[in-house]
């Protein structure tokens, strides 16, 4: 397996390339509790090659400091980085299958290059679902996101399952057993962490990731960036 290490306080150069999702298919990257903040990483090549991306943000893990980082860094006002990206966030598992169904019709208004999804299935996981309920909509769910994958256009799904202890844990092997790739995050002594390959077809990555921007903390200092919302 081929693995990436992610400086936890390097700084941020010129010459570091930001993450690659792939170009097409459905795509799992999990195995730490951060797994769905750092989606955020993969943005700034997006950003860059002009295209939009579209957030479904179930683990409210969406962080306009964060974005407006980059943007100061990529030498761009946070507008540009906002006019690209959409963000809608779900609280409840049937609220994300909701999004997830309506994809198609987001896209006739704001034509994304790429699908970002967090809590997936970590939201259907919630003991306060009946199990019967939860199934039905996380089958529901996994529909919509292989129907996207199987277009051109590529699916990233960031989730902490794992680390949940319930018997719900089949949606989470689910998912990992339709997805095109996979990969998992790693923590590595001295703080760094480390993506690992763990199912990524030539067909669908083409080639390893290039290597990761630093994981830096953040400042309150920066300015704040208003994502868009979905109607």
């Amino acid at each position: 397996m081929a693995s990436h290490l992610i400086p936890a306080a390097a700084v941020h150069t010129a010459s570091r390339k930001a993450w690659a999702l792939p170009e097409r298919g459905l795509a799992l990257f999990h195995g730490h509790p951060q797994a769905p903040r750092l989606f955020h990483y993969f943005l700034p090549r997006l950003i860059a090659e002009g295209k939009n991306v579209l957030c479904l943000d179930g683990g409210n893990r969406f962080d306009p400091l964060l974005v407006a980082r980059f943007a100061r860094r990529a030498g761009r006002g946070t507008n540009v980085f906002n006019q690209q990206i959409r963000v809608a966030r779900a609280f409840t598992c049937f609220q994300l299958t909701e999004l997830l169904v309506r994809v198609p019709r987001f896209l006739e208004k704001f034509p994304a290059a790429a699908v970002v999804v967090t809590a997936f299935p970590d939201l259907y996981f919630d003991e306060d679902v009946r199990e019967r309920e939860a199934a039905a909509s996380f089958y529901q769910a996994l529909d919509a996101v292989r129907t996207l994958a199987r277009g051109r256009l590529p699916v990233a799904v960031f989730s902490d399952a794992a680390s949940f202890r319930t018997p719900r844990q089949k949606f989470f092997q689910m998912l990992m057993a339709q997805a095109d790739a996979t990969w998992r995050f790693t923590e590595r002594e001295g703080g760094e962490l480390a993506l690992v390959e763990e199912k990524a077809p030539s067909s669908v990555l083409g080639s390893a990731l290039p290597p990761a921007p630093s994981l830096e903390p953040l400042s309150d200092a920066m300015p704040r960036v208003k994502p868009r919302a979905l109607c």
